[in-house]
């Protein structure tokens, strides 16, 4: 397959949750990563939000240019400089672009752009790391405060309070 022909491809890391029943289709493409081959990035999105659970689609392109022919060493290469840029906690990408600039006929560099796309059983995109219940705010120093309605408002502000998600 000629890596020009790419677009729409998605990566999904490996150990990543994915709804019961779903059957995907993959192969290692770079370590710790995996391209699904049976399905494009619009029908697998349509598979995960038919088991009630979410595809998100993260806005943002990330790009890179890379030297070299249309082979998969070079695609392999731009994918990895592009996962390098893409935040930890999303596992999956969509790749949107592949552009292969050619000189005198001879290809010699290929562009590769990219979207992070992230599965989960949850309405919220919120990445586990940052997501903490019961955490407190700490409130403004009393130093500051000039009076006891703004002394209330910061007890206020210094309880803990507990955030509820529902997966319906």
């Amino acid at each position: 397959m000629l890596v020009t022909n790419m677009s729409g491809t998605t990566l999904i890391r490996e150990n990543t949750l994915l709804p019961a029943g779903l059957t995907i289709e993959s192969e290692v493409f770079l370590p710790g990563w995996r391209v699904v081959k049976n399905l494009d990035g619009s029908a697998l999105a349509r598979s995960i939000e038919g088991a009630n659970w979410n595809f998100f689609y993260l806005a943002g392109e990330i790009r890179a240019t890379v030297l070299g022919r249309d082979r998969s060493g070079t695609l392999q290469k731009a994918v990895k400089r592009i996962l390098a840029k893409q935040e930890e906690q999303f596992n999956s990408l969509e790749i949107t672009r592949v552009v292969l600039k050619r000189f005198l006929s001879i290809p010699f560099m290929l562009i590769v752009a990219a979207h992070s796309r992230h599965i989960q059983q949850g309405i919220c995109l919120v990445p586990a790391k940052d997501f903490f219940l019961g955490t407190t705010v700490l409130a403004a120093p009393e130093s500051r405060l000039s009076s006891d309605r703004e002394q209330r408002r910061a007890e206020v502000i210094s309880k803990p309070h507990t955030a509820l998600v529902s997966s319906s």
